[in-house]
């Protein structure tokens, strides 16, 4: 007697489906053709990955799974639902807690009210997912979104509008993601997917443009707001640029000019330095104790540096609550 013939889905890791084939080569659960609009699959698919079916390369587009309960309990690595198609289906108040649905599509999902919480969804398209009253703490995205890194991939290949496209949707979906973490109050988490938000828009603005200048100046000095190590490390730049600056073109020390000069011994040239440090250190903090003053061309890198310096503690104080306020 002749065995039914067994689905022909093979997964990317080499796992082969042991259902049974519908006459199309596939199974019910990875036939693409077959139309599963509405369908009320929550139960059947439970039950199908209790004993222990191949949930990879699910073919769900459009499906009911509301209520779908799949948390594997006492398994540190939950399901595996990678390369599935979920496009369009309703997945509201699904438990997903710590699934893998990595290389899948959940473009349009109806994600609201559903537990993602440490699921993995790395290179899986979610855009256009409804996430009211989503659970997405430590949602896992991996280092780029899909869109994000296809469009850096398309730079490279020369095509600028697909691009541009891909960043457009990238920033989207960041939205998407800020938008439900302040509705959960996880406002660390919102800070970064606003950061990656304006870095996707910062990639639409044409090269050289004042818009990408602009959006560079202002991530460089503070991360968009996000990063109050940025303005750190732009305040201490600043002081040692200055300072460098200072002890080449010299400065005021009670009427002797101190700066480089090859006439000088080491220690005297050290000791310039350090003085220039100093002088560096007091005007960016706009303290200016008047032991030190600078002449000619000093004058200016003085000015603009204390300008410069009033700004950054400014920015820095004001970056630097809003973190801490989250």
């Amino acid at each position: 007697m002749n065995s039914k013939p067994c689905c022909q889905y093979h997964s990317p890791d080499g796992q082969r489906c042991q259902e049974i084939d519908m006459g199309s080569g596939f199974c019910f659960w990875h036939d693409a053709k077959f139309d599963k609009s509405g369908l009320e699959l929550t139960q059947k698919l439970e039950r199908y990955a209790k004993r222990g079916g191949l949930l990879q390369g699910l073919e769900l587009k459009r499906a009911n799974l509301e209520g779908l309960n799949l948390v594997k309990f006492g398994d540190h690595n939950g399901y595996d639902l990678s390369h599935g198609n979920f496009y369009r289906a309703n997945l509201r108040g699904a438990h997903l807690f710590n699934n893998t649905i990595e290389h899948a599509s959940l473009m349009k999902a109806d994600l609201r009210e559903a537990n993602l919480h440490c699921c993995k969804l790395e290179n899986t398209n979610i855009l256009g997912v409804k996430l009211d009253n989503a659970r997405i703490d430590n949602l896992q995205l991996g280092e780029q979104l899909m869109q994000e890194s296809r469009a850096h991939k398309a730079l490279k290949e020369k095509a600028p509008e697909d691009a541009i496209d891909l960043f457009l949707q990238s920033e989207e979906i960041y939205r998407l993601l800020r938008k439900a973490a302040e509705q959960q109050g996880l406002f660390e988490m919102a800070g970064k997917y606003t950061y990656n938000e304006l870095r996707m828009r910062h990639q639409q603005y044409p090269k050289r443009s004042k818009k990408r200048l602009v959006s560079n100046a202002i991530n460089l000095l503070c991360g968009y707001g996000e990063k109050p190590e940025n303005v750190i490390r732009f305040s201490l730049s600043m002081i040692v640029v200055c300072a460098l600056l200072y002890f080449l073109f010299g400065i005021s020390y009670q009427d002797q000019i101190i700066q480089l000069s090859q006439n000088n011994s080491f220690s005297e040239n050290l000791s310039a330095l350090l003085n220039s440090f100093y002088f560096s250190v007091v005007t960016f903090t706009t303290l200016g104790y008047g032991d030190i003053t600078p002449v000619g061309i000093s004058r200016f890198i003085a000015s603009i540096e204390a300008f410069t310096g009033s700004f950054s503690l400014a920015l820095f104080v004001v970056v630097f609550v809003k973190r801490m306020t989250r």
